[in-house]
């Protein structure tokens, strides 16, 4: 079998596998926000943290629970860190430098999970399992409550209340992210994934020294890494490593485990706010960008330049043999239109134009499908635009879902549309003006403005793989990245909930011969058109300094 048919078979394979998933998934989901039922283990945790699940809240009460939570989070991480070495099961390891224990901590919290340590060289049981694994279910299950505070604003009328933040948070952990990853780490172990407690061992000589490896939960956190779009690794080879992700079936469950939530979201959506087709346009916008973006990925790493790419079959370099560019396209384009960042090849080795569509799928957004519930939000957000502008075209007031989108609305989706860029452009410009930054630099020219360009791309959109060749672990970077990464996470959410809040206080707008059919597969066309133009209009200058010139003078 050729491999470019092996690459396009296992494609077809996963979206037969996101098919079929679609609509139980999607329905249970929008079961779980709707219902009034507490669990007795759900009755367990509100009484310990002190909250009332059934008290509504209006959007800045919801902002203060989201925004209170994570800055525990982000504290009580961070003081793990600082003490590991007293602790049982550090595996002799040292406590973490506060500027690294910070920049992992912002990371882990805002669902971001860039490393810039050796995680089989530097964190211990329990920081891995009690402090990283912890924040990739919770952190995971804040996007989503977020994302369903939005949909309420569209699906609710003459309220600010957008339910419970307390109340989102737990049933996103405890009835939908534990489930499916106890029977996602089942699946992963039988693949071959470790999952022990063991220590560091000698494994024989290797280049003339001494081999060690250490074991670890690496199954049970591998298989919330890819489902709560979090993706650090309990290696630094990341999924590349055999212990994460053994072979082809592996890697084939784990980018399914990526996707699955974020395109289930969309039925969700449509379920929540009362038309199905509502749903199914927002699946057709981001699997219309993926299924494109993918093509696209496969047919630039697979092209042939010259004897050596001839002999590979394509541009191996940088990828795993176990996998083919074939897995390793698909793994790249699903982990950067989605805001996981796990790697299972490294994205400095692709071809320029590899490299730019890597970095392009997360200057989108992360929206197709996007990351646990930041992709649906980030997407709704747009589709705002989007009719906006079909509003400015036909000269009447833009309306989505029966609400009017008027100044105070297209002022919060603009916000929201701006912070990432700014935050992106602002510190990559601030890392070429100063010396210091520089010296962390493998490559010059193109390449090397790609590495600092990606890592605050990954960063800011909350993605956290690397381009790799940067070195990270300096002060520089540790805290401009982490800045990145929390402003990036959580200032967009603010407006996203002041959205939601503006919409659900609106009465519902009644539906006429000049209402702008969202359903429709014009206004799917619409959608992809808005988020090619806007994000091509802000990050073209910087992608031509970098991929873009690298790949035309390849």
């Amino acid at each position: 079998m050729s491999p470019v048919l092996a690459g396009v078979l296992q494609f077809l394979a996963l979206i037969v596998a996101l098919g079929l998933s679609y609509r139980p998934l999607g329905d249970h989901m929008a079961k779980v926000y709707s219902s009034e039922k507490h669990y007795k283990p759900e009755k367990w945790i509100y009484k310990a943290i002190g909250a009332n699940p059934d008290t509504e809240m209006r959007w800045p009460a919801y902002l203060r629970g989201v925004l209170a939570f994570s800055a525990v989070s982000v504290l009580f991480l961070y003081l793990l860190q600082r003490v590991q070495g007293s602790l049982p099961g550090s595996l002799g390891f040292v406590s973490i430098d506060p500027d690294q224990a910070f920049n992992t901590a912002a990371s882990f919290v805002a669902n971001t999970n860039w490393q810039s340590y050796y995680g089989e060289q530097a964190m211990g049981h329990v920081v891995q399992t009690g402090g990283l694994a912890v924040q990739n279910f919770v952190s995971a299950a804040v996007g989503i409550a977020v994302a369903v505070a939005l949909v309420r604003g569209f699906a609710r009328s003459r309220t600010g209340e957008l339910g419970n933040f307390w109340a989102d948070l737990v049933r996103g952990t405890v009835r939908i992210l534990l489930p499916i990853s106890v029977i996602g780490a089942l699946v992963l172990v039988a693949c071959g994934a470790i999952q022990n407690f063991s220590g560091i061992h000698e494994v024989g000589q290797f280049m003339g020294g001494s081999q060690q490896w250490n074991g670890g939960a690496v199954a049970s956190q591998e298989v919330i890494k890819e489902l709560g779009t979090n993706g650090g690794g309990y290696f630094n080879a990341n999924a590349a490593h055999p212990f994460e992700n053994p072979n082809g079936l592996s890697n084939l469950f784990e980018i399914y485990l990526i996707l699955v939530i974020p395109f289930a979201l969309t039925r969700t959506f449509g379920r929540m706010v009362g038309s199905i087709k509502q749903g199914y346009a927002i699946l057709a916008t981001m699997a219309t960008i993926w299924i494109g973006f993918t093509a696209l990925m496969m047919w630039t790493e697979f092209s042939h330049h010259g004897p050596a790419f001839d002999l590979a079959g394509g541009a191996m370099e940088g990828k795993e043999t176990r996998f083919g560019i074939g897995g390793s396209s698909i793994f790249a384009v699903a982990t950067t239109l989605t805001s996981t960042g796990a790697v299972n090849s490294f994205h400095s080795s692709y071809t320029g134009f590899g490299g730019g569509i890597t970095m392009l799928g997360m200057q989108l957004g992360e929206i197709a499908p996007g990351g646990t519930g930041s992709g649906l939000y980030g997407m709704l957000i747009m589709a705002v635009i989007a009719v906006f502008i079909a509003g400015l075209m036909v000269g009447r007031t833009p309306e989505y879902l029966g609400k009017k989108i008027g100044t105070r609305e297209i002022k919060f989706a603009a916000c929201y549309i701006l912070v990432t860029p700014a935050l992106v452009l602002c510190f990559t410009a601030a890392s070429f003006v100063l010396d210091t930054p520089q010296h962390s630099m493998t490559n010059s020219g193109a390449h090397g403005f790609s590495e600092i360009l990606y890592a605050y791309t990954s960063g800011a959109n909350n993605n956290g793989s690397a381009f790799a060749g940067l070195n990270a672990d300096t002060q520089w970077f540790n805290t401009t990245i982490g800045l990145a990464m929390l402003l990036g996470r959580f200032l967009p959410m603010v407006f996203v909930l002041a959205l939601a809040g503006s919409l659900a206080e609106q009465a519902p707008v009644p539906e006429t011969a000049g209402t702008l059919r969202t359903e429709k597969p014009l206004f799917t066309g619409l959608l992809v058109g808005t988020i090619l133009i806007i994000t091509g209009l802000t990050y073209f200058p910087a992608l031509a300094l970098g991929p873009l010139a690298e790949g035309l003078a390849a």
